[in-house]
């Protein structure tokens, strides 16, 4: 059984976020170098130019660096909490004007949409149709990577190749997809780590020679103080949710760190009127908060593989989301990276005859990709109201809800395959 839309209808919806996607996406890509995207190509000239990479995370002097390069709104710019190895990431772009730069990426990135687009389609043996409205329909993901010039259409592009491979036999390609860009971006990381406890060795071994091959280059072309650096301050900041130059109660962050601060910390300027006035009270709720929604994915996962049949599917969708639900801080690009486990959990509810989750996780990850957050941004700082500035977060919170309930009220008995045992055998009208 796949995911399934009536022909007219999947014109019509394939249609329609094409446009918004080309509007609202590519058409500004092209036209104009927005935010993130300078961050990105400043640390790449700094490495491209033999700069002092040692200060990447002096925010002023790399302001002033932005200055040099005559970007926009340098204010704004920072490295940190960005790995080191990140500042590679656009060398091989930096001979060319920042638009033009931007425009590369852009194609880039509509290159590893396609492909993301068609691996999906194999992986879960959907239409090429049902598999582009379902990647689209994660909305703001496409729209702002596309937009700020963001990687993760292509980190996600690579964590599909690494299923893909894997399901095709070939456990050395998937890890070296995994680990290509974990030393950038931590997500797929926690695939990997899920996959050593599996003891699928070959998979992780890719994953530490692409990982250890992009640490050498860092090393090697930026030196060890700055990774020394990263490792003793940025990285521990950064998973504690103390991001440099950034607003501790920002809601476009949507994590419980900031819900928690908007809740119980006081702040005259930024939050004058929380819901309790307790800051112990707040590091307690997320430490308590997170640390349920952990234990709780854990047992999740022992329950899953301890009843045979494939686990490995719906334990990847199922960490996808909880990887999400546990950061620090996340944007909307970040949700490029649910491509692949939602559509694994999807395509597992529908195996097991489990229709309702599967429409209600698709209709969650629909809603967070086209959410109008503009509205739920005005009841921030209203004490108790504040919560409904968090929509993201909670919508994300329910399809992990409705994750774990369904694993917990399956009878025991092995989990369907949510992968076809040919993973070329898509395109097929499937199930309505």
């Amino acid at each position: 059984m796949q995911l399934y839309f009536r022909q007219p209808i999947a014109i019509v919806l394939l249609c329609g976020l094409g446009i918004v996607v080309g509007t609202r996406g590519i058409v500004p890509a092209v036209t104009k170098v927005d935010t993130d995207f300078p961050n990105y190509f400043t640390a790449a000239k700094i490495v491209a130019n033999r700069g002092d990479v040692d200060r990447l995370y002096d925010d002023q002097w790399f302001q002033g660096q932005m200055r040099q390069f005559q970007f926009e709104r340098p204010s704004e710019g920072k490295f940190s909490p960005f790995p080191p190895p990140t500042a590679l990431l656009m060398v091989p772009l930096t001979s060319l004007a920042p638009l033009d730069a931007l425009r590369v990426m852009t194609g880039l990135s509509l290159l590893g949409l396609a492909g993301s687009i068609i691996l999906l389609s194999r992986i879960l043996a959907w239409r090429l149709i049902d598999s582009a409205i379902f990647i689209l329909l994660s909305g703001y993901a496409v729209l702002n990577s596309l937009r700020l010039g963001q990687p993760y259409i292509l980190i996600s592009a690579s964590c599909l190749l690494g299923y893909y491979a894997r399901l095709k036999g070939r456990p050395l390609i998937a890890g070296l997809c995994f680990g290509l860009f974990s030393p950038i971006k931590y997500f797929p990381i926690v695939i990997l780590i899920y996959l050593a406890f599996r003891k699928e060795w070959r998979v992780v071994l890719g994953g530490a020679m692409a990982i250890a091959a992009v640490a050498s280059v860092s090393i090697g072309v930026m030196g060890w103080k700055i990774h020394q650096d990263f490792l003793l301050s940025v990285l521990g900041n950064h998973l504690t949710a103390h991001l440099s130059m950034q607003d501790p109660f920002a809601v476009s962050f949507q994590s419980f760190d900031t819900l928690f601060r908007r809740l119980f910390v006081y702040d005259a300027a930024s939050n004058p009127q929380p819901f309790v006035a307790s800051a112990s009270f707040a590091s307690i709720a997320v430490t308590a908060t997170k640390g349920s929604i952990l234990a709780a994915a854990v047992l999740t996962l022992v329950r899953l593989n301890r009843r045979g049949g494939e686990a490995v599917a719906p334990s990847i969708g199922l960490l996808g989301i909880v990887t999400l639900l546990l950061a620090p801080a996340t944007a909307t690009y970040h949700f490029c990276l649910l491509w692949l486990p939602i559509g694994l959990l999807i395509r597992c509810f529908l195996l097991e005859g489990a229709a309702p989750f599967a429409y209600f996780v698709l209709g969650a990850y629909a809603l967070i990709g086209f959410f109008p957050y503009g509205r739920s941004n005005l009841f921030a700082g209203r004490g108790a109201l504040g919560m409904l500035a968090f929509p993201r977060l909670f919508l994300l919170l329910a399809m992990f809800m409705a994750s774990v309930y369904f694993v917990w009220s399956r009878a025991a008995g092995p989990v369907r395959g949510a992968a076809p045992t040919n993973p070329d055998a898509g395109g097929g009208t499937g199930a309505r």
